[in-house]
């Protein structure tokens, strides 16, 4: 399957927004929002990259266009278009290493990939990189329209990057403004967060999130939107990382058969997450609820909840490892083992929580690293 790689960062040159939904929470950003210090909170998969970035293009756009009474950017001006081009001198996006590779956003001192062994890339915002950030802002403006510094997911600051962001955000230089994003404010510092104005970024209505993959090439797209809960972001990664409707579909009547080659190919991550969701649905069931993930039909309907239950504890031990050096294939065998063990006791009602789930405990305990 192939799907259009239109879903953008930011405004191109034909002026559109990368996503429809946000069209709303800018106008209010843009028209509302005057503080220098902005902490944007929106779902994971519903677009808070690229809302914060076109709100970012259009503090620095040096013409904007006016829809609805507030100031998009216009995305063909000189700095529209440096901004496309992720090189504008007005503009730092500091993302984990991670995302930085993900969205081809380095920093100008990252390293090639491979320059450093087998190193995996940083999930967090570090502190040089903060420290980075800092040194820039007391820059003068190279284009004379402020400054932005944008820092997704805030959430992934530790604790030292954290504490050296405070008096920048408290009193940054006149005229540039620091933008923050979270999944969560929760796992913000408070002394964080009572130093930023808060924006709400809404999930979009599935039909217009449904109509929106459409447009992108995504067969069904109701299936996948299904599968990632509504956000609209994370079932397009879904469908450009090959599981289409029919492959989702596919999954629960393939684990019950303990047919580990439905996942060929899926990192274990989404495995694991794609085996809770399976397990959920399941417990739905037993309790007379409506399925979330998959369809009704494709998910036991006779239930032992305890066996469930024991399934679902050594999905979450699992999760916590998943970046652990496991052998994938043999780690994915063992999952799917247990996962039809524990929906094989569903269906006989097996009263016993510890038999469904216990061999494929001991068979993941015994995989060589």
């Amino acid at each position: 399957m192939v799907v259009d790689a239109g879903a953008g960062l930011m405004v191109g040159e034909d002026g559109e927004l990368p996503l429809p939904w946000i069209a709303d929470a800018l106008a209010a950003a843009l028209g509302t929002q005057r503080g220098h210090a902005l902490l944007l909170h929106a779902a994971p998969g519903s677009g808070a990259l690229p809302f914060a970035l076109t709100l970012a293009q259009a503090w620095l756009c040096e013409v904007g266009g006016v829809a609805g009474g507030a100031r998009r950017p216009c995305g063909r001006c000189g700095s529209c278009h440096l901004v496309q081009a992720r090189v504008h001198p007005d503009l730092r996006v500091l993302l984990p290493e991670t995302l930085r590779r993900e969205h081809d956003w380095p920093l100008a001192d990252d390293k090639p990939e491979g320059d450093e062994g087998k190193r995996k890339p940083s999930r967090q915002i570090r502190v040089d990189e903060v420290r980075g950030l800092i040194d820039w802002v007391y820059k003068t403006s190279a284009r004379g329209h402020g400054k932005v510094a944008l820092l997704h997911p805030a959430d992934v600051l530790n604790l030292q990057s954290a504490n050296a962001l405070l008096k920048t955000l408290e009193e940054p230089p006149a005229g540039t403004r620091v933008l923050l994003t979270t999944a969560d404010p929760a796992q913000i510092l408070p002394t964080v967060l009572s130093r930023c104005q808060r924006l709400r970024l809404a999930d979009p209505p599935r039909e217009q999130a449904a109509a929106w993959l459409a447009h992108q090439g995504v067969a069904a797209p109701e299936v996948l939107l299904a599968a990632c809960s509504g956000r609209a972001l994370d079932a397009l990664a879904l469908a450009r990382a090959g599981v289409d409707a029919r492959a989702w579909a596919a999954v629960p009547p393939a684990v019950a058969r303990g047919q580990g080659g439905v996942f060929a190919g899926w990192p274990v991550p989404r495995v694991v997450d794609t085996l809770h969701k399976l397990c959920h649905d399941a417990m739905a069931r037993a309790c007379g609820a409506p399925t979330t993930f998959f369809a009704a039909d494709a998910v036991p309907a006779q239930a032992a909840l305890p066996a469930l239950s024991a399934w679902s504890r050594e999905l979450d031990r699992i999760a916590r490892h998943d970046e652990h050096p496991w052998q994938e294939a043999l780690l994915v065998d063992a999952l799917v083992q247990g996962a039809a063990q524990a929906l094989a006791a569903c269906a006989r009602r097996t009263p016993q929580a510890g038999s469904a789930a216990s061999p494929a405990v001991r068979r993941l305990d015994t995989l060589p690293r």
